[in-house]
């Protein structure tokens, strides 16, 4: 029987034990114009306090994730009546958007827009390890010379385990 959220034809089913059900979500956004203002103390408190109230406000749970200075990574999943993948991102862009932007004004916080329209989202098939997928994302401080390991990065950690 297929999921709920992958409807396909009878000739297609074994393609039903590709995805993970519920499904998980990895997601990239970036800001605008790659602006390197989210890499702080002030500005992760309020990426995270908006994570923590996804599952309330959009029915979505987020999990692991790490903050870089012009991008975030993020692995979510829906609860039962969850809002849309793009309808939950959208609003989260737009919460953070207003909260930083009210933040006094220094080199690290935006003016105008803060993030770009789009978003990159990847669904984890079920051979797709979320830790393998979390090890690769762990490690971008490191790729980018902000920290020496990935342990010395503060800006990464998790919410909700949505690990099976």
């Amino acid at each position: 029987m297929a999921n709920k959220y992958c409807r396909m034809h009878r000739h297609l089913r074994r393609l039903d034990r590709v995805w993970l059900d519920p499904p998980i979500f990895f997601v990239t956004a970036c800001t605008r114009k790659r602006k390197a203002m989210l890499a702080s103390e002030q500005v992760a408190e309020i990426l995270i306090d908006e994570w923590q109230s996804a599952q309330q406000r959009h029915g979505w749970q987020v999990g692991r994730y790490v903050i870089m200075p012009d991008h975030v990574h993020l692995f979510c999943a829906p609860n039962g009546n969850a809002t849309s993948l793009s309808g939950f991102i959208g609003a989260w862009k737009r919460w953070s958007s207003r909260r930083i932007s009210k933040m006094p004004r220094t080199a690290s916080t935006a003016t105008g827009t803060i993030w770009q329209r789009e978003f990159f989202d990847h669904l984890l098939r079920s051979e797709e390890s979320y830790d393998q997928k979390w090890n690769y994302v762990r490690d971008n401080p490191v790729r980018a010379g902000l920290a020496r390991s990935a342990a010395d990065w503060p800006f990464a950690g998790e919410i909700d385990d949505l690990r099976l």
